[in-house]
């Protein structure tokens, strides 16, 4: 059976300083993520066992953790993707006139989003998704990695608000790191996100 596997990042740590310190990309990427990986095989392999000793009890537990460290593997790997050295300013094109038509323009959209990001009670994500069966952008918070997720989304930029991706650099103010984000978002592999998105259908 195929396992899960931690992608290497497609620039160096270094490389996304000032906004982000080379540290925290390391920790972040090499130690978080990772154990996200080995937390979804690890995963994996107790179900498989699970079913093959008919230990039906078990399955709830493991589920639950499959599903957690499975969406934070699926989190981190967009997020290291919607990131890039060369990112920041805004969105053109298909994604651009979609944000302006959905939440009355760019302004109001970064808003929504940093408000989002900043209010995570606790630990969580922020997304920008495609939501197929209304044809429309939502804006979301994602509790841990996967509670509160609109079934059948899309999403296309994951924030991660999680204490690790800040707190050695920014401490407790999640907002200075929310608005040094904005600095490396790569609009780039969003709009292609977003183009393959509207293919979908439920």
């Amino acid at each position: 059976m195929a396992t899960y596997s931690l992608p290497d990042l497609s620039y160096d740590p270094s490389d996304l300083e000032p906004h982000l310190s080379a540290r925290i990309v390391e920790l972040h990427h090499g130690k978080h993520h990772a154990s996200y990986v080995a937390g979804a095989n690890a995963a994996v392999d107790k179900i498989e066992e699970a079913a093959a000793q008919e230990r039906w009890g078990d399955l709830v537990g493991l589920e639950r953790a499959l599903a957690f460290n499975v969406g934070g593997h699926v989190l981190h790997s967009m997020y290291w993707k919607n990131l890039s050295p060369d990112g920041g300013g805004e969105p053109n094109g298909a994604l651009r006139t979609a944000i302006d038509d959905t939440f009355d323009g760019f302004a109001s959209f970064k808003g929504l989003l940093t408000q989002a990001t900043v209010g995570v009670q606790g630990s969580g994500w922020s997304l920008l998704g495609y939501e197929p069966l209304a044809g429309r952008l939502v804006v979301q918070q994602l509790l841990t990695h996967q509670d509160n997720h609109v079934l059948g989304t899309v999403p296309l930029l994951a924030i991660d608000a999680w204490e690790h991706a800040y707190y050695l650099q920014y401490q407790n103010v999640r907002a200075d790191y929310v608005s040094a984000i904005w600095n490396l978002i790569n609009w780039d592999d969003v709009s292609r996100r977003y183009a393959a998105a509207l293919n979908v259908s439920l």
